[in-house]
């Protein structure tokens, strides 16, 4: 195995850190971890909407990331790989909330709840997460819209990602990058407007 220092001659220390840990260094995985762990959480959240999902949801990525990454080919673009198993994930544990959900309201109708009406999320959890939420109009507007809106949002707007990593991130073009930013402003704007 190559030694970090010969790696880092011909890169970054993150890219040799990468490169480690394809080759199956566990502590040279644990320090990518380290360094990309409240990124990645800020990203689950955006998607999940809870603090104990979007831990679930990271670990369960970061576990496929480990597994998966000795065949990731380009190591360079390590970023964007990550972040779609991050949203992956985070949409999975989402969708199995969802069926929980509805398994539990089936099976308890003598709750006192009508079944027929979905349980609603509380709006008010996790409200510390980033400028997002630190308003209660903006964070009860930023719940409402839609996963993929959320998440392109946090991408650029919490985590300061330009639009070119979006898109490489996402596996879509520039131009449908943009557009979707512009129409999830667009989405958040109205959610407001309905706060106000």
């Amino acid at each position: 195995m190559e030694s970090i220092v010969a790696v880092r001659e011909t890169g970054s220390a993150d890219d040799a850190l990468v490169h480690l840990a394809a080759g199956g260094d566990a502590a040279a995985f644990d320090a990518i971890v380290e360094s990309r762990i409240e990124r990645c959480h800020r990203l689950a959240y955006a998607i999940v909407g809870n603090e104990a999902d979007a831990a679930d949801a990271i670990q369960d990525a970061f576990v496929l990331a480990w597994r998966a990454l000795p065949r990731l080919r380009d190591l360079a673009a390590f970023d964007g790989w990550l972040n779609r198993i991050v949203a992956n994930s985070a949409r999975m544990s989402r969708r199995h909330r969802v069926r929980l959900r509805e398994i539990q309201i089936v099976e308890a109708p003598e709750s006192g709840r009508n079944p027929t009406q979905p349980e609603r999320a509380d709006p008010s959890a996790g409200r510390q997460i980033d400028s997002v939420a630190t308003n209660d109009a903006i964070g009860r507007a930023f719940d409402q819209l839609r996963e993929p809106h959320r998440l392109i949002l946090v991408l650029h707007h919490v985590e300061g990602r330009p639009l070119r990593e979006i898109a490489r991130s996402l596996g879509i073009p520039v131009g449908t990058a943009k557009w979707r930013l512009h129409e999830a402003r667009r989405a958040l704007e109205q959610a407001m407007e309905g706060e106000a």
